[in-house]
């Protein structure tokens, strides 16, 4: 626990401050992402380390909340105020002591317009919270929402999907995510790199065929080779994707990247396929962009292109492809540990709606994959309906489409988390789902009817 901030750090009620108006965005239904960044830049780190441990935490502030004011506060208010519970709720995960953040937290709200109103409230709720924080906390603790940090929904769907897992991934999601680097093999080679990363003081351990996992986490431009193009900050579970497509490809192979932003994926496949002829598409023109950039500074090439990979007609060329990745959207439910403003974002008919378009780009893709061609379908989710159920369904419906060996789920999960891995599975990665669809050389005859 941190007992006071480092000298240079702006004070510790701007902080909370900053963490709030990150928590009141989550709430109005904006990604964390875009909010951390509208925070002025001197206090974006702290706005994020502490918004990402509130919205770990944000079922049971919530919980804590409702318990000490019946009605809630005007928006801005509670954003505050449940900022200080989600931080102050346990003596050992709490970043400062509970009394500091307390005092921190009133004064937060005495110098910012928007809550200066509330200050006797937030004041009068925060000092009982101190004197029945036990006896809170463990009544909190009664509702599941607050025990698992995940909305009701959340946890059904999860004991419904994985009956013996639920609780090993409710827990893992509630863990900060590790800093993994992928090596570009187009440049170095693992050792030589974790040699580089050493003579710097950052510690490495090989995780997967081509990952690092850091030691912890540190900004990407202080540690060494980032410039030069040695290495891409990659979830190990992401690093699945290229390597179960590239293998057997023949020389100059034409891949479709079908939803390549940011371009992680892409770059692996450039990497481990220098002769490939590769296709990357993105519906969003910004995100294109931010394919171009870290294929630029990886010193590699592909063909980005802005298009709906689920609407060919816009953009083929009538030439069918050796591989297709389609690392289709959905809910992200395999990256909370990394994310955690996810779970209070999505609602469930959400999972309906992204399995419905998962569907349809499967529909649309599988046409344009030669016979004998690879289709390597993948979500970063872990719940049923995107990953083993569509497949199994596409698998129903094409008679061209055999299933081939692959991870299938993956559950999000650490290093130190004892249990069993599954086949190529890394041992410290994000929840995610796998699939090799292979097209029949020749097409099936067609059924007869009984």
């Amino acid at each position: 626990m941190q007992s006071e901030s480092h000298p240079s750090s702006p004070p510790l009620w701007r902080q909370l401050q900053a963490a709030a108006s990150v928590l009141a965005a989550v709430r109005r239904g904006e990604s964390a992402t875009p909010a951390i960044a509208a925070v002025d830049a001197p206090l974006r780190p702290a706005a994020q380390a502490l918004s990402f441990q509130v919205l770990r935490q944000l079922g049971r502030a919530e919980a804590l909340r409702r318990r000490l004011a019946k009605r809630g506060p005007p928006p801005a208010a509670d954003a505050l105020l449940c900022t200080a519970l989600a931080l102050a709720w346990s003596e050992d995960d709490a970043p400062y002591p509970a009394f500091t953040l307390v005092d921190q937290a009133v004064e937060a709200a005495k110098r910012w317009p928007q809550t200066r109103p509330q200050q006797g409230f937030i004041n009068a709720c925060l000092r009982r919270f101190l004197r029945e924080r036990e006896q809170l906390v463990a009544e909190a603790e009664e509702e599941p929402v607050a025990h698992w940090n995940h909305p009701r929904w959340w946890i059904a769907r999860l004991q419904q999907d994985w009956p013996q897992r639920w609780e090993e991934i409710l827990q893992a999601n509630n863990r900060p995510a590790p800093m993994t680097l992928r090596v570009n093999t187009h440049r170095i080679s693992r050792e030589p790199l974790r040699d580089l990363l050493a003579a710097a003081h950052i510690g490495s351990e090989p995780v997967g065929a081509h990952g690092l996992l850091l030691d912890r986490a540190h900004p990407v431009q202080a540690i060494p080779g980032f410039a030069e193009g040695l290495w891409s900050v990659q979830d190990a579970g992401a690093q699945l994707a290229a390597e179960l497509l590239v293998p057997g490809l023949p020389p100059n192979a034409s891949v479709l990247d079908a939803c390549a932003a940011p371009g992680g994926k892409t770059a692996h496949i450039c990497e481990l396929a220098p002769g490939a002829q590769v296709l990357a598409l993105d519906v969003d023109p910004v995100r294109c962009e931010r394919i171009h950039q870290n294929l630029e500074r990886l010193g590699l090439h592909a063909d980005v292109r802005t298009a709906d990979a689920g609407e060919p007609g816009y953009w083929w060329d009538g030439q069918l492809f050796d591989a297709i990745l389609l690392d289709a959207p959905c809910t992200a439910s395999g990256i909370v540990r990394r994310h955690p403003d996810v779970r209070w974002l999505r609602r469930e008919k959400d999972v309906t709606q992204l399995a419905e378009q998962q569907e349809r780009l499967l529909t649309a893709l599988w046409p344009l994959l030669k016979p004998g061609g690879r289709l390597v379908y993948c979500t970063c989710s872990v719940f049923r309906a995107e990953g083993e159920a569509q497949v199994r369904a596409f698998l129903a419906h094409n008679t061209t489409a055999v299933s081939r060996p692959a991870p299938g789920h993956l559950w999000p999960r650490h290093a130190g988390d004892g249990g069993p891995l599954p086949d190529n599975s890394p041992s410290d990665h994000d929840g995610f789902f796998y699939a090799v669809l292979e097209k029949s050389a020749l097409d099936a005859p067609a059924r007869q009817d009984d």
